[in-house]
């Protein structure tokens, strides 16, 4: 870092790169902007949300407090440090500044046959936005064009927007209902503010883009900024992105939106909403308006308003006719095909920045990604033709592969390396498994607990004759294989959804390639939580992989056992009593579940209750398997063969089946 001395006498060196600003001087901050005569607006809580309202020193902000979103649910909670933006968005935006819900435009005046009519005088005191995340500096550039961007330009946002003082701030966390992502807004603040700050443990680094900013900022007391603390902040941004994932495919959007506008999800959509506009109130770039007067009670002098309005409103299309959006589903998508369709067309630009709030503050939880996904999906979900065929077409076929290497994961499990497999394991997929064969021994079904460019890995325990057998193969020894076979984890919906994964000893080996797949594209998907159970501390597997799952990739690795020793500080109990004591909620989670049916059945009870769909509780189940492609009718369970129709089956496929005695 260089310091250049400014020349002009009494200033503060000037920065060439960023600043670290202590927690405490934020203050300092917070006082000059209103020394130059500013109002101050940033977050503070307020009902039971985080808003942004006036603001006079740090007190006033949301010091040690997050929030918890979903679709139709916000919840503030306690964090455990001290930061003041340790939060994603609330229920206002800074339009209500920029853009005020109601504004005096024009006073008329009728004196006899004479009227006159002069427009409101517009003197706004000059502001500073505090607090601003890149979605809402994305929204304020998508306003700035609607008003001010073509041949018509509001005078009263204009004037506003001119006295604005924009003090950024990068997102350390995320919601699960954030999308910035794909509509290309964030998470990263990139341009248009004129402070930029990044929270730290301690306080701020804090940058500008601006003259104005950069005046400012040499009036702070700031020190250069560590090459630590540079690393931090720019890893902590990128872990934000990685969270959000890609939720909506943009690419081609436009196109897929308008060529849908008879798709029968229209009307499914509006059984649900009920048009309260709370989505284009929240929203921080619809602007929307309606005129009404003010009169005097004698009618000479008038007062012409401008106040917000929403195409939801039974009345926002009435003519002389009646309304020609009188249902609710013609009203959504109007509303939808707008803000991502036409919006292009009219201003160049989406009118979504990602931020979610319509999603958070819709009463009934509509989220805007399902809908924008189901009515206008990037690609047909049509599957794949196999490149390869297995040598699992026909039940007597074997391949013989040879073990390279061989570790012991446990007392009675071992992982097999194996390579020279049939080369349709290299389409292989997660979940899917091989028939493994030893002579002297029937075939056994045996999960693939990783795919390798030249091979696969195999995790076995040995519980019986046939996979003590297995166990036991040294390096150089061979074994018959038939596979890929099965289906796999539905990682596809996945993607930009939190996921929760459930397992008990053994069934983490199924579990693993998902792992591998989910921190190979770790971007791709929102929170991902892992729940894993086992007898004791030494049945747990691939102890290394679970450190780096946690330490490295974002994954939240939770573990409880059923007996521990002196040496245990975790937890101990069934692996459902990992839930008793988490915070989230369901509503845009997904659910993988390997394990025995007893538990997979206590959990899918456990995750219901929080809200999962069972569309979106996934479980992989156990049957006796000789043939692996639904020819010997050993795996049959009503009208599916786990071998050939699974083993991956959502709860709600399997309905009033799963865990019935008998079938």
């Amino acid at each position: 870092m260089v310091i250049r001395t400014a020349p002009a006498r009494g200033h503060r060196p000037v920065l060439e790169g960023p600043g670290f600003l202590a927690r405490a001087d934020l203050q300092v901050l917070i006082d000059l902007l209103r020394e130059d005569g500013r109002r101050v607006i940033g977050p503070t809580v307020s009902d039971g949300a985080i808003v942004y309202d006036e603001i006079t020193s740090l007190d006033d902000l949301p010091r040690g407090i997050g929030d918890e979103q979903a679709p139709g649910r916000y919840r503030l909670r306690r964090r455990n440090d001290e930061r003041l933006f340790g939060y994603v968005v609330g229920p206002t935006a800074f339009k209500k500044w920029t853009f005020p819900p109601l504004v005096p435009l024009t006073r008329a005046a009728k004196d006899g046959h004479r009227v006159t009519f002069s427009p409101e005088p517009i003197d706004v005191p000059p502001v500073a936005f505090l607090g601003a995340r890149a979605c809402d500096l994305a929204a304020l550039g998508v306003q700035d064009t609607v008003f001010t961007g073509t041949a018509f330009v509001d005078p009263d946002y204009a004037a506003r927007r001119a006295k604005v003082f924009l003090v950024a701030v990068q997102c350390t966390t995320a919601a699960a209902t954030c999308f910035c992502t794909s509509m290309g807004t964030g998470p990263e603040v990139e341009e248009g503010y004129d402070l930029l700050l990044t929270e730290l443990d301690g306080g701020f680094l804090v940058d500008a883009d601006s003259a104005a900013g950069r005046a400012m900022l040499a009036r702070l007391p700031v020190r250069p900024a560590a090459a630590a603390e540079q690393y931090g902040a720019a890893a902590t941004v990128a872990a934000v992105r990685a969270r959000i994932g890609d939720p909506v495919p943009a690419a081609g959007l436009h196109d897929r939106l308008l060529a849908q506008l008879d798709h029968p999800r229209w009307a499914q959509v509006a059984e649900r909403c009920i048009t309260c506009g709370n989505c284009t109130l929240a929203c921080p770039t619809c602007f929307c308006t309606t005129l009404s007067q003010v009169t005097d009670l004698t009618g000479r002098d008038a007062t012409m308003y401008r106040s917000w309005d929403s195409c939801f409103s039974p009345g926002f299309a009435k003519v002389a006719g009646g309304s020609f959006r009188s249902r609710p589903r013609d009203r959504y998508r109007q509303w939808l095909t707008h803000k991502f369709a036409t919006w292009w067309d009219q201003f160049g630009s989406s009118g979504c920045v990602g931020c979610g709030r319509c999603i958070t503050w819709c009463p009934v939880g509509i989220d805007v990604r399902d809908e924008l996904n189901a009515i206008a999906p990037a690609v047909p979900l049509v599957p794949e033709a196999p490149i390869v065929e297995p040598v699992a077409a026909t039940p007597n076929d074997f391949v013989t592969a040879r073990v390279v290497a061989t570790r012991q994961e446990t007392a009675d499990t071992t992982t097999l390396t194996l390579t020279g497999t049939d080369p349709a394991f290299a389409k292989g997929n997660t979940g899917q498994f091989a028939m493994v064969a030893l002579p002297g021994f029937p075939p056994l079904p045996i999960s693939i607990s990783r795919f390798l460019p030249d091979g696969i890995e195999l995790t076995i325990r040995g519980a019986g004759p046939a996979t003590k057998a297995m166990c036991a193969l040294q390096v150089g020894e061979q074994l018959g294989l038939r596979g890929p076979l099965g289906n796999n984890w539905p990682l596809d919906r996945a993607v930009g959804r939190d996921l929760v994964i459930v397992t008990g000893g053994i069934g983490l080996a199924p579990l693993r390639p998902v792992l591998h797949a989910i921190v190979a594209d770790r971007r791709r998907f929102g929170d991902v939580k892992l729940y894993y159970g086992a007898r004791t501390p030494a049945d747990l597997l691939y102890r290394d992989e679970l450190e780096r799952w946690s330490a490295r990739h974002g994954i939240e690795v939770s573990l409880t056992v059923d007996r521990a020793g002196p040496e245990w500080t975790g937890r101990v109990g069934i692996v459902t009593h990992l839930f008793d004591q988490a915070a989230w909620d369901g509503a845009n989670m997904i659910a993988f579940v390997c394990g025995p049916e007893r538990m997979m059945q206590a959990t899918s009870t456990t995750l219901a209750g929080r809200g999962v769909p069972a569309s979106r509780i996934h479980v992989t189940l156990e049957r006796h398997m000789e043939c692996g492609i639904g020819l010997c009718g050993h795996c049959q369970m009503g009208k599916y063969f786990v071998c050939r129709d699974g083993p991956v089956f959502s709860i709600g496929q399997l309905g009033d089946i799963f865990g019935r005695e008998g079938i």
